[in-house]
């Protein structure tokens, strides 16, 4: 499965794309904060496709090159900037009609890492990058949040105005980001928070941290998956390109419709508890072993209602899991996803970035390298 596989052009897209495009045919700069990433390698490319100029920001931790058939086929229309978005310069946004923000350390293991880190990049950087963002004339800003500020949910069904229940570092800063945002409201600063399901599905930067992922991966290379956290914890699925999609649509809806408004972004189908999930995985990979670890219950766990977003999208189609583990597997078997490759797994990138730095300061002598 090539790169057309991860982009999912399909029948079905082809639908989706026509409800989200470009209307009125407005070309906006676009700037995308994280943009190198895992959703960002997706969204990118479609910007672009609809006609827009798209400014990337990213320390490129994982590579630059997911997005490097993007700068051959647009050119000048796509803009990469390597840069820490806790130093972003007010300049960055000069000229910029809008911020899609995806920059942050992700998943709790990596958040929990560093915490001082995370809580710099991940709230900090992204109050600093919202003000910018006003202070520069941008119109509109899309935060990408998580339906894990749910945390211990109260219940099944949780909807944008249910009570938020973070329990780990990593929930904490994106309610807190919401909160920030939402207080620069303005009439000429329209903010839209999307509080993503559990994503999953193919991308040029891969994840193998991310539950579906992770258990076809596992089901294909082991034959075997462990279920961590008692598994009957709840848990809403969104495939990455829905995310992509989503997000363009966002960009180009009235704004009556999005100002200041929390989305749920996923589907009521894909609610699924952690154990029935890896049946999924097993029923597609048959043999697969499950086996239960003998971990402490896992506080996370949310069920969660979407109607609200389906009210704008109405007749729209997300992808389904089975359509998620099929594609991760495809692309296993096809050799086109290499499930050994370090950088498709955050948490050990990120381990072997600050071994890199932790060696190369220990080798330093007064700002020179011993040779």
């Amino acid at each position: 499965m090539g790169l057309d596989g991860c982009v999912a052009r399909s029948a079905r897209v082809v639908q989706w794309r026509a409800g989200c495009a470009n209307r009125q045919g407005v070309k906006r700069t676009i700037l995308v904060t994280g943009g190198a990433g895992y959703i960002g390698s997706i969204l990118v490319p479609l910007l672009l496709e609809q006609g827009h100029t798209v400014r990337v920001v990213d320390r490129f931790f994982f590579g630059s090159d997911t997005l490097q058939p993007a700068q051959t086929q647009y050119g000048e229309r796509l803009t990469l900037v390597r840069a820490d978005v806790r130093t972003l310069p007010l300049e960055t946004f000069s000229g910029v009609d809008a911020v899609i923000d995806l920059a942050g350390i992700s998943n709790d293991p990596s958040c929990e890492l560093a915490p001082s880190l995370t809580r710099q990049v991940n709230y900090e950087a992204a109050v600093t990058t919202m003000r910018h963002a006003q202070r520069a004339g941008v119109k509109r800003y899309i935060l990408a949040s998580s339906c894990s500020v749910y945390g211990r949910g109260e219940g099944v069904g949780l909807t944008e105005s249910s009570p938020l229940n973070p329990v780990s570092l990593y929930a904490r800063c994106k309610a807190d980001a919401e909160t920030a945002l939402l207080s620069l409201r303005s009439s000429d600063f329209c903010p839209t928070i999307l509080r993503l399901a559990t994503v999953f599905g193919l991308s040029p930067r891969m994840r193998f941290d991310l539950a579906i992922n992770v258990m076809t991966k596992n089901a294909y290379t082991n034959g075997k998956i462990t279920v961590d956290g008692g598994g009957k914890q709840w848990r809403p699925f969104v495939h990455v390109a829905d995310v992509a999609e989503t997000m363009v649509f966002m960009l180009h809806a009235e704004a009556h419709n999005v100002d200041g408004q929390i989305f749920n972004v996923g589907h009521d189908d894909n609610n699924v508890r952690i154990l029935n999930l890896a049946y999924r995985v097993r029923d597609a990979i048959p043999g697969t072993q499950i086996v239960m670890a003998p971990t402490d219950p896992d506080l996370r766990d949310y069920n969660v209602r979407f109607e609200k977003l389906w009210g704008l999208l109405q007749d729209r189609q997300f992808r389904t899991i089975e359509y998620g583990i099929e594609e991760v597997l495809g692309a296993l078997r096809s050799g086109f996803v290499d499930p050994d490759e370090r950088r498709w797994y955050t948490l050990a990138q990120y381990r072997f970035l600050l071994d890199v730095e932790r060696t190369y300061q220990e080798v330093v002598l007064e700002g020179r390298v011993l040779s």
